[in-house]
């Protein structure tokens, strides 16, 4: 079960604090829905969750096409104008997903992101939905 959005400020902020350049921080589950966030406003981090459900989607479609895949996305980083967007799986029906400007160093930040989900991934779980209900 998903624990307290509250229990997740602390962690979020110790990424933001640890990597110069971070905008907005979204945990999230599958479905595209926003479990936590960090930075920018609620409507935002919504917009974003949704979003992210299509793009990781996309990445496991594309991941599914490469021999010995097993299609599971494990990080998507893109280039955008003015930034960066990365979105990694955080564990069970759950992702990260964090926009940072040109100052973020995408090498450190995937490195944060990786040891974020090590150290708290079990608690990042999302249980499967059916028509807007926990399975």
């Amino acid at each position: 079960m998903i624990q307290q959005r509250a229990n997740f400020d602390w962690m979020l902020k110790d990424l933001a604090d640890g990597v110069p350049g971070i905008e907005m921080i979204v945990v999230l589950s599958a479905d595209g829905l926003r479990i936590a966030r960090y930075g920018g406003d609620p409507d935002s981090a919504d917009r974003l969750a949704a979003a992210c459900a299509g793009v990781q989607s996309l990445a496991g479609a594309v991941a599914q096409e490469l021999p010995g895949s097993n299609g599971d996305m494990k990080l998507v980083v893109i280039e955008i104008n003015g930034g960066y967007f990365y979105l990694m799986a955080a564990g069970a029906n759950a992702y990260l997903a964090v926009l940072a400007d040109v100052v973020c160093e995408p090498g450190r930040m995937s490195n944060r992101m990786r040891d974020l989900v090590v150290r708290i991934g079990a608690h990042l779980t999302s249980p499967p939905r059916r028509n807007g209900q926990a399975v």
